[in-house]
């Protein structure tokens, strides 16, 4: 084997079309383009979303809202939730890590403790933010409310 005799495997290369090339080609004259229009012209190109001049559909459908930059995105977990978790785990601390080996939260999630459900154990619980009525309910029951900053 030398340089001189390298070939591609059989098949992997295919010939492109040559159009444009004279009559004898077969594929001369109007180069498989049709005539006239601006479709047959060198350097055309159709803009994104064009319906042949009919309105295109991001023009006929109405702007509306908006998105606020300083919105701040909290996970919910509610009270029905973490008694299950206390039952199966059998824990009276729950902390952020808690939350993230159990699949409730992820690394970047801010955590808020919402009221659904009833609450039988006595947890300390640790989390970005509750809604009174989650915060009311631990606290009846002697558990504890830690906010984290």
């Amino acid at each position: 084997m030398n340089l001189s005799n390298l070939k591609p495997a059989e098949g992997s290369v295919k010939q492109s079309k040559r159009i444009g090339r004279g009559q004898g080609s077969g594929r001369g004259g109007t180069s498989t383009r049709g005539h006239k229009g601006a479709k047959s012209r060198s350097g055309y190109s159709r803009k994104v979303g064009f319906e042949g001049g009919q309105m295109p559909l991001q023009r006929r459908v109405p702007k509306f809202g908006f998105k606020n930059i300083n919105r701040i995105e909290h996970r919910g977990i509610n009270l029905d939730t973490l008694q299950k978790l206390a039952d199966a785990k059998n824990v009276a601390v729950i902390t952020f890590d808690t939350l993230m080996e159990n699949g409730l939260a992820g690394k970047n999630d801010l955590i808020k403790i919402l009221g659904r459900g009833e609450l039988t154990a006595k947890l300390e619980i640790t989390a970005h933010a509750f809604t009174k009525a989650a915060q009311a309910s631990i606290e009846s029951l002697g558990g504890k409310v830690t906010t984290i900053a």
